[in-house]
């Protein structure tokens, strides 16, 4: 067992807790630095604005960090990134916007791509050829919250200018296009936004923006047509010039007029559908009234017919073609062409005078087709313009014609044809180069024959030059029949004296041819 006694007088261990000192001045200044950046980092968050996303067709002209968005000329964001979306066929831009613009940010804002554009003949966004492209905001007016965006391809028409968007159905686009100018008594009123083509692919759907105060005068019976180019018309008044402006001749433009009536007209609500009509006398044409569709048969050509053709009577129109075919008889072995026309005389305000009383129930229209028909009424083919060759279809009556009857259980019932002045003249024509052919026919023979003449003379003028060189070989100064030739004439010289004298002494003793003749008295 230890001795404890040998321990009491040993010094006892104490722990002595260590004094803390004051903080070195050595790290104030990183304290104060990091308290100053987290200052600054805290700053800088609250101060940061929200960040969107917008989806645009294409990345063209935009630059991360760099392309600005733009309010009325201040910039309010920068994009800083842009990637691709998904699909590959998007581009999808991250935006930083400034501080307070939280309120911009809602589900009806519209952002664009400004860059130069050519719209019609106006050119916009020329300043972005030197400052580069920028996206252009448009406020809207919801309520609703957005931090993801859709960019449009093309500047938004209307904006903060008042009035009203309608839509417009044709079935040609012409010369409309984006930016096409509205026109309302020659003044522009408008301009059209976008066009597209309807699901059944027959018609195009156009969307336009007509402008506070012009909107008012667009009602439910507005009409729109197309106003582009210079309309030319040549009447018996002399020729007339009609046109919207240069800017409609170059570039197009779409009219539009309201029909003046008595009773009050209220404007047309908001993307109201009209018709867009191919020109001024189409659009304020009436409506028809008491259509009819009649077939007629042609049996010469049709070049120049069309669909629209008019017809008419009297010089008046009283409907148009509707549709032209072509059939093959094999019976026959013909060619012909049917022809369907719509006829409403009551849209032209051509009136039947003193009609039957069964007028009403269709019979009256019947009995005044059976009577026309029987007094002659024919259709026939007449040349519209000489210069371009249309034709168009005129009913005229033709006493002389023989008699026929319309049957009506054909559907459409067909009415008679008459062969046009045209193809009379061709008729004509015709017959004449056929005798003309003929008459070449015969002159030909006579020349064959005169040919045939003129050898034979050949043969007997070389006959002939052969009988006179024989005749000259005959009658050369040293032949025998020469010498044979001087001799007979100097006997017949001889026997001509000798017959002179006798004649002579007959003259003189006549009673010679009796007594003889008697001797004289010798000296």
């Amino acid at each position: 067992m230890p001795d404890t006694e040998n321990f009491s007088n040993v010094p006892e261990a104490k722990a002595v807790p260590k004094k803390r000192t004051r903080l070195s001045l050595v790290w104030v200044i990183p304290i104060v630095a990091a308290v100053a950046g987290v200052w600054i980092a805290v700053t800088k968050i609250l101060e940061k604005g929200p960040e969107i996303t917008i989806v645009f067709s294409s990345a063209d002209g935009l630059e991360a960090n760099k392309t600005k968005i733009n309010y009325d000329g201040l910039n309010i964001g920068t994009l800083t990134k842009i990637r691709f979306a998904d699909d590959h066929q998007h581009v999808i831009a991250t935006a930083e916007m400034s501080p307070k613009t939280e309120d911009f940010l809602v589900k009806d804002m519209k952002l664009w791509v400004v860059k130069p554009r050519m719209s019609g003949l106006s050119i916009s966004g020329l300043g972005t050829l030197i400052s580069g492209y920028y996206i252009g905001v448009q406020l809207g007016q919801s309520k609703e919250r957005e931090r993801n965006f859709t960019a449009l391809d093309t500047p938004p028409v209307g904006g903060d200018v008042p009035g009203h968007f309608y839509q417009l159905q044709t079935p040609e686009l012409g010369s409309v296009g984006e930016g096409t100018p509205i026109f309302f008594r020659h003044i522009q009123a408008g301009q059209v936004v976008s066009y597209q083509l309807d699901q059944n692919g027959k018609t195009l759907n156009v969307k336009i923006f007509v402008q506070s105060p012009y909107d008012k005068y667009v009602t439910p019976d507005t009409r729109f047509w197309h106003a582009s180019g210079v309309d030319l018309s040549l009447t018996a008044a002399g020729l007339h010039v009609q046109t919207e402006s240069v800017l409609s001749i170059l570039a197009g433009g779409i009219a539009f007029e309201t029909p003046v009536t008595d009773a009050p007209q209220t404007p047309a609500a908001a993307d109201s559908l009209f018709t867009l009509f191919s020109d001024r006398s189409e659009a304020f044409r009436p409506p028809p009234h008491d259509p009819h569709d009649y077939l007629l048969v042609f049996k010469q050509s049709v070049r120049g017919l069309s669909v629209g053709a008019p017809v008419e009577i009297g010089g008046i129109q009283i409907g148009e073609v509707t549709q032209v075919q072509s059939q093959f008889d094999a019976k026959t072995s013909e060619f012909s062409v049917p022809v369907t026309v719509s006829v409403d005389p009551t849209r032209y305000g051509v009136k039947f005078l003193n009609l039957p009383k069964s007028d009403e129930s269709g019979d009256g229209h019947k009995r005044v087709m059976d009577i026309m028909v029987a007094r002659g009424l024919r259709a026939e083919l007449k040349t519209g313009n000489l210069i371009s060759g249309s034709l168009f279809v005129a009913i005229n009556f033709y006493p002389d014609e023989p008699m026929t009857c319309i049957d009506w259980s054909q559907d459409p019932v067909q009415l008679p044809t008459k062969s046009g002045k045209l193809e009379a003249v061709e008729d004509s024509v015709t017959a004449l180069l056929k005798n003309l052919d003929q008459t070449v026919s015969n002159l030909d023979m006579t020349v064959s024959s005169a040919r045939g003449t003129l050898t034979n003379v050949d043969r007997l003028m070389t006959s002939t030059d052969k009988l006179m060189s024989n005749a000259n070989h005959l009658i050369a100064p040293d032949s025998v029949l020469n010498a044979e030739l001087n001799n007979m004439l100097l006997q017949g010289g001889d026997a001509a004296q000798a017959l002179r004298v006798l004649l002579d002494y007959l003259e003189r003793h006549p009673e010679a041819l009796i007594r003889g003749k008697t001797g004289e008295a010798k000296p």
